[in-house]
């Protein structure tokens, strides 16, 4: 139990003695609750930086802060709707999308991915607990009500598109796709087979061919290693391979330069040649792979958004980059960059990446 889970957990907490202060009645009640509904919402904010700040996210708190934002308005909301402040039919359209978003969490959770909360849903919760502050203080203060009625709109408003966004850029957990035959640039991620595929392809191409390989993974963390060896009789063409997640490693083990990478950014289609170049010189092997990107949920600090990735493959022949923009989660963004490095990989060994062109 960390700080930021504790925060978490004091919203939930605040549920019932927020309900009471709503239906007693002695002088200043609404004024109390506001006050307290507006402390404990600002929890949201504060778990979220400290977790940051401190390296403490944890898939527990991915998953237990998102649940406590819905419950804690949820529970003001029903309770503003028995005491005639607000319109029931407006709490059915934010129950309606909390519960979509609920069962998409729970179809992710079932393979393996855990669904964070996304910057326009955290824009959802900041104009609910708006609206939900105004809705209290209306009774007290009724000068308050057009602007109550207002922030109600926006927050509506911000319910239902981020609800979409959230399906658009989940859809592939609810209706997934044939990414075998997708380009480069397709928005869900390759699937199991997709990767297994992928894999088997290459290592046929690189038995035939006589190929040797090595990688340098920084976003994929040694995804792409993995699923090469997980092919019988990888070890006849793998080499092994460098997870550069720092600056540092990508430095010191694949000798990209200091310059570049103050100049370009980590993320970016120089740095991944240099990766790829690095561990070909490295594990002198005949192809190599440089895998860099944002895989998310937060970026980098940069303006580079998340989903950017780059691809490099090095060989005799020279080295190729690739640009590649994902819209999935961190799992799905890491899953497709693998899958697109083996493919660029089969597609060198194809061309012959032992011998120079004229």
């Amino acid at each position: 139990m960390n700080i930021p889970n504790f925060l978490t957990l004091s919203r939930l907490a605040a549920i019932p003695p927020l309900m009471l202060l709503l239906m007693v009645r002695f002088p200043g009640h609404d004024q109390l609750a506001a006050a307290l509904f507006i402390v404990f919402s600002l929890t949201d904010i504060l778990d979220g930086e400290i977790a940051r700040r401190r390296g403490t996210v944890s898939n527990f708190g991915k998953f237990l802060d998102p649940l406590a934002d819905k419950l804690f308005v949820l529970s003001v909301l029903i309770v503003l709707v028995q005491e005639g402040l607000v319109a029931a039919w407006i709490v059915v359209v934010i129950f309606s999308r909390e519960l979509i978003i609920t069962i998409l969490r729970s179809v992710a959770a079932a393979q393996g991915r855990v669904i964070s909360a996304a910057p326009l849903g955290k824009t959802k919760t900041v104009m609910q607990i708006c609206a939900v502050a105004l809705l209290i203080l209306q009774r007290p203060y009724p000068a308050f009500v057009p602007l109550a009625y207002v922030a109600v709109g926006v927050a509506i408003a911000f319910t239902i598109w981020s609800g979409l966004d959230y399906l658009w850029r989940f859809r592939y957990l609810i209706a997934p796709l044939d990414l075998t035959r997708a380009g480069p640039s397709g928005g869900a991620p390759d699937g199991d087979e997709a990767g297994e595929a992928a894999s088997r392809e290459l290592g046929q191409l690189l038995r035939k061919s006589g190929l040797t390989i090595s990688v340098a993974e920084s976003c994929t963390g040694g995804m792409v290693g993995g699923l090469i060896t997980d092919q019988p009789g990888s070890s006849a063409y793998f080499l092994g391979g460098v997870i550069a997640y720092s600056d540092r490693v990508k430095r010191d083990q694949l000798g990209v330069s200091s310059a570049l990478l103050e100049r370009v950014g980590a993320v970016s289609s120089e740095v991944a040649k240099a990766m790829a170049e690095g561990a070909r010189s490295r594990f002198g092997t005949d192809l190599a792979v440089g895998v860099t990107g944002i895989a998310g949920p937060d970026s980098d600090g940069s303006n580079k958004p998340v989903g950017l990735t780059y691809i490099a493959v090095a060989s005799a022949n020279g080295t190729r980059a690739r640009e590649l923009r994902f819209s999935g989660d961190r799992a799905s963004n890491r899953r497709q960059a693998s899958v697109q490095a083996l493919r660029m990989l089969a597609e060198e060994a194809r061309a012959g990446g032992r011998v120079k062109t004229a």
